[in-house]
């Protein structure tokens, strides 16, 4: 114990110019080589800035993990840019964010450059194909993760079952508005609402929860409608980014048409297997709207995917800094965890009537089937990086066609 906190002590008496170079090159390091999701860019910053680093004690860092699920955003990337914040204050919180997700945006333009150009032509639908459904089957893990630690009592399962009643009558009968939000904001005030009453006050609450988005409205041009959406999406997506799935569906192809349901999965699938945060799908989405859609060409892409990028991750920046300071009163707040419980329980609708609507789509064949068996049954046996199902269902596909 004191050998540990002689290191902390050594390692906050580091220059601040040190301190921002040290989280610049770190994160720039896990910006190309996080693999995985949320789960495995958690696992490898622990290991980096407590066990190698010395940077914070790990109860510190589990608290920080805590407190970010309180505010919406993409839980490993906000722990990204929190870090950064502790080790080199503003600077590094801002710093910390852009070599974690530039990266992956760097890599995720020149691959939405090959699809547009090369991608969708018969001989690659193949390896595309099984990717997708390798995909599925990361989700569905990720789906029974996300229900063990959501559904925990009678009342999340109520909620689960209301929000996701809620999301099909959306779907059928106000199929223009997306239902995510409204299904958010309802399941927190559920669970807040069932916190206050449980509390035996029976004066009239004026606490009122609130979620305050950025929201944009733009009409014209559609590059700026665009990105007004994936600001939309980026300040009010809660829990891990696998529900970003749901918020496309919703948005760029029952909404707006913008995307194919073959761009939509495949844009799903780069976002899994390139390195960093789950949400740069969000680049190769704005390179596909702005060079086919918008008609841009290449060039309209490549606005299109760093607009979508900056769109999507800028209210994570807003709110880690805005709330950087209150996440230990938000944590100890029992109001507020209720209300976040609210939430963890509609996520796992959400993603479910998504992983439905996907596997209608992606299961075509026999061969689908037991790729799609085999990276499921892998996945839950085994501790091995998502990323290497992904690359070899790929694989399969070209041998198989």
């Amino acid at each position: 114990m004191h050998a540990e906190m002689d290191s902390l002590q050594q390692s906050e008496q580091l220059p601040a110019r040190d301190r921002l170079k040290e989280v610049a090159l770190l994160f720039l390091r896990l910006g190309f080589t996080a693999f995985g999701g949320p789960a495995a860019h958690i696992s490898l910053m622990e290991d980096w800035v407590i066990t190698r680093r010395k940077w914070l004690d790990r109860q510190h860092f589990l608290d920080l993990i805590s407190a970010i699920n309180f505010i919406p955003g993409p839980n490993s990337t906000e722990l990204a840019i929190t870090l950064g914040g502790v080790r080199a204050g503003l600077p590094g919180l801002i710093v910390a964010g852009v070599c974690f997700i530039g990266p992956a945006m760097l890599i995720i333009l020149p691959i939405a450059a090959m699809y547009m150009m090369y991608g969708q032509r018969d001989f690659m639908q193949p390896l595309f194909h099984s990717a997708n459904t390798a995909v599925l089957a990361v989700v569905v893990v990720a789906l029974w993760r996300f229900a063990k630690t959501g559904i925990t009592s009678t009342f999340a399962l109520a909620v689960a079952i209301g929000a996701m009643s809620m999301e099909f009558v959306f779907l059928r009968w106000l199929p223009k508005i997306a239902p995510e939000v409204p299904v958010l904001i309802c399941s927190a005030l559920a669970g807040f609402l069932r916190s206050r009453w449980q509390d035996w006050r029976k004066q009239t609450s004026t606490t009122v929860l609130t979620i305050a988005p950025l929201f944009i409205v733009m009409t014209e041009p559609d590059l700026w409608r665009m990105a007004g959406i994936f600001l939309k999406i980026g300040g009010t997506l809660f829990g891990s980014g696998y529900v970003l799935m749901s918020y496309l569906q919703s948005d760029f192809l029952d909404t707006h048409h913008w995307l194919t349901q073959r761009e939509l999965l495949d844009a799903l699938v780069v976002g899994q297997f390139t390195p960093g945060p789950v949400l740069t799908t969000a680049t190769f989405v704005g390179f596909v709207i702005g060079y086919g859609r918008l008609g841009g060409g290449l060039f309209g892409g490549i606005v299109g995917g760093i607009l979508a990028t900056i769109a999507i991750f800028l209210p994570s920046f807003v709110f880690t800094a805005l709330f950087r300071k209150a996440f230990d009163r938000m944590r100890a707040n029992v109001h507020w965890r209720a209300a976040l419980n609210g939430m963890n329980a509609a996520v796992v609708s959400l993603i479910t009537v998504t992983a439905l609507r996907w596997a209608g789509m992606v299961i075509q064949k026999p061969t689908d089937i037991v790729i799609g068996l085999l990276s499921l049954t892998v996945l839950l046996l085994t501790s091995i990086n998502a990323t290497w199902i992904v690359v070899t269902a790929c694989l399969i596909g070209v041998l198989v066609r």
